[in-house]
C-alpha cells in the first residue's frame, strides 16, 4: 500500500470514530484508498420502513458515508454540495449492504463521485452520485 492510500485509510478511520452515526449503524470500513472507499453495514429491523424493506434514508446514508470517506481521502476537508440517489431494488432485513465509492473526476475544489450500493451477493440496491466541495484544512494532523 502506498503512502497516499495509507493516509486515505487513516482519514476514513478517523472520520468513522468521530461520527455518532456510523458506529451506531455498525458501519465497517473494508477498504479506503485515494479517491475510493468500500464500507458495509447489515440492515437491521430498526433500519426498515413501513413496508419492512430497507429505509431509503438508511441506504442514502450508507452511500453518503462511503462518498465522504472517498472525497476526504487526500486529507483535505471536503463536504457534500449535492447528492442524488436512484433506488433500483429493495433491501431486505438482514442484508449485508456494501457501498463502494469511486472518484469520477476532480476540478478545482469540486469532485464527482459514484457510489454503488449492493448486497453481499452482488445485487444492485442503489446508485448514488455525489458532488463534493473542498472547504480547506486537514481532516487529521
Amino acid at each position: 500500500m502506498n503512502e497516499a492510500d495509507k493516509l486515505a485509510k487513516r482519514v476514513a478511520e478517523t472520520l468513522l470514530k468521530r461520527e455518532g452515526t456510523g458506529p451506531a449503524w455498525g458501519i465497517v470500513i473494508d477498504d479506503a484508498r485515494e479517491g475510493y472507499a468500500r464500507i458495509r453495514m447489515t440492515l437491521r429491523d430498526d433500519m426498515l420502513n413501513g413496508h419492512r424493506i430497507g429505509h431509503g434514508g438508511m441506504i442514502f446514508a450508507l452511500a453518503d458515508t462511503a462518498f465522504a470517506y472517498a472525497c476526504n481521502s487526500r486529507n483535505e476537508s471536503t463536504v457534500a454540495q449535492n447528492a442524488s440517489i436512484s433506488f433500483l431494488a429493495p433491501a431486505q432485513p438482514g442484508d449485508l449492504l456494501i457501498a463502494e465509492a469511486r472518484e469520477v473526476s476532480r476540478a478545482g475544489r469540486s469532485g464527482v463521485y459514484q457510489v454503488s450500493v449492493r448486497t453481499s451477493d452482488g445485487g444492485v440496491i442503489a446508485e448514488f452520485t455525489g458532488l463534493s466541495r473542498t472547504i480547506g484544512g486537514a481532516v487529521i494532523d
